[in-house]
């Protein structure tokens, strides 16, 4: 836009100021989005030991309390990607808050694993109308520089909501049994999306009625993107990681020689605090280092922490889980605000709704997949698969996101 004769020079904030962040409850209100929107979506799985002991069924079929919630997440993408890149932001993330809630709210209400699983996937298909959403809300609503510490806000709020989703979970079902779990987090979730309401200015992007007949071209355009093609690749590969992780971890602790008890494994997620405070750090380090030097060095932290998780000492397993969980945070911040730049105005709600796609197929995956390694290889067989996909996203990182020749990028990589 040409300024106007007269006016006065419009300053572009750097990328360690807070000029652009102000007020600062417009950057709390992504962070609150994120928290609601991830509070729920891992929270039985501490709860897998227990759940398995009441349903008497197997790791992998338990585990389809976590893969069910993350297919629904990733079929709702899909849609989000050709529908919703004209639909209004605020009142789209406030309506998923609520609808998200009330899903919640009825979980409590499941007789039988298989009834547990179908509200899971219901959970799962609300959820992305709040994430996916706000960021596109994030991308467009910044200016490119602060988008990264904008960002990692957001992150920071998806990895306080998954702790402590996971944390309440573990607690109350120790005491009240896991029923209860799914009643608080509806509350909470109530709470939230009248906060949100609250909170969260109406964006200044006004979209225009579009043709049905160009709703698959922005999704078309985008996988025809090698930039982006190569951080939906990312995304599959960090959510598997995370979920494979975290999942088939509580199996591992349950048992000998660890021995950890439903309680306990609740205290051990709260090593995603550590990756609140890494994703909070990162946002102003990735503006000034680089996107794909940030996702390069985050990858090199999850393989780090994947292998000290074979350690026999607790303490040393908690530790690779901190690093592992960092990494896979600092690298959803460097993919989330590489769609705004890979992704052309116009197309970044489908670009965020692929993504988040790919990342939960990912995520759905890597809750299924383990479970044969785990049969044949115990948690080591984990491990070594683990390793196998992060060796995959760091080749897609390093080839697929080097820098355009024609002209610096807005965010320097």
């Amino acid at each position: 836009m040409k300024r106007q004769p007269g006016a006065p020079a419009t300053v572009a904030p750097e990328a360690g100021s807070t000029l652009g962040l102000r007020p600062f409850s417009q950057v709390f209100a992504p962070f609150l989005c994120g928290m609601f929107a991830f509070i729920d979506l891992y929270c039985t799985q501490p709860l897998l030991p227990l759940l398995s002991r009441v349903f008497h069924a197997s790791e992998a079929k338990v585990s389809l309390t976590i893969s069910a919630s993350t297919l629904g997440v990733a079929f709702s993408a899909g849609m989000l990607a050709i529908f919703a890149e004209r639909v209004d932001r605020k009142k789209t993330i406030v309506g998923s808050m609520a609808a998200l809630a009330i899903c919640t709210l009825l979980t409590a209400t499941a007789t039988s694993l298989p009834v547990l699983a179908v509200w899971r996937l219901l959970q799962g298909v609300v959820t992305p109308g709040v994430f996916i959403i706000t960021i596109a809300y994030v991308t467009e609503e910044w200016p490119a520089l602060l988008v990264p510490r904008v960002m990692s806000f957001y992150v920071a709020g998806t990895v306080f909501g998954g702790f402590m989703g996971r944390m309440l979970g573990g607690l109350i079902a120790e005491e009240y049994g896991w029923r209860n779990v799914f009643v608080v987090l509806g509350i909470a979730g109530i709470v939230g999306a009248v906060l949100a309401q609250w909170l969260l200015r109406p964006a200044r992007m006004r979209p225009a009625p579009a043709r049905a007949s160009s709703r698959l071209a922005p999704v078309l355009a985008n996988l025809r993107n090698r930039r982006l093609f190569a951080t939906f690749g990312i995304g599959f590969c960090m959510l598997f990681t995370l979920v494979a992780t975290f999942s088939y971890i509580t199996f591992h602790l349950s048992a000998a020689p660890f021995d950890l008890s439903t309680k306990q494994l609740s205290y051990l997620f709260a090593v995603y605090l550590c990756g609140l405070g890494t994703t909070l750090i990162a946002g102003t380090v990735l503006a000034r280092v680089g996107l794909r030097h940030g996702m390069i060095a985050a990858i090199a932290a999850c393989l780090t922490g994947a292998t000290l998780t074979l350690a026999p000492s607790l303490l040393i397993v908690a530790a690779g889980l901190a690093i592992e969980a960092s990494g896979v945070f600092v690298a959803q911040t460097c993919a989330n605000s590489f769609l705004r730049d890979a992704a052309p105005a116009g197309s970044r709600v489908s670009a965020a709704g692929m993504y988040i796609c790919s990342y939960y197929i990912g995520g759905t995956v890597g809750g299924i997949l383990p479970g044969l390694f785990w049969k044949y290889g115990g948690w080591p067989g984990c491990v070594v698969m683990v390793i196998v996909i992060l060796l995959v996203a760091g080749s897609a990182a390093i080839f697929g996101w080097r820098p355009r020749p024609a002209e610096p990028d807005p965010i320097p990589l």
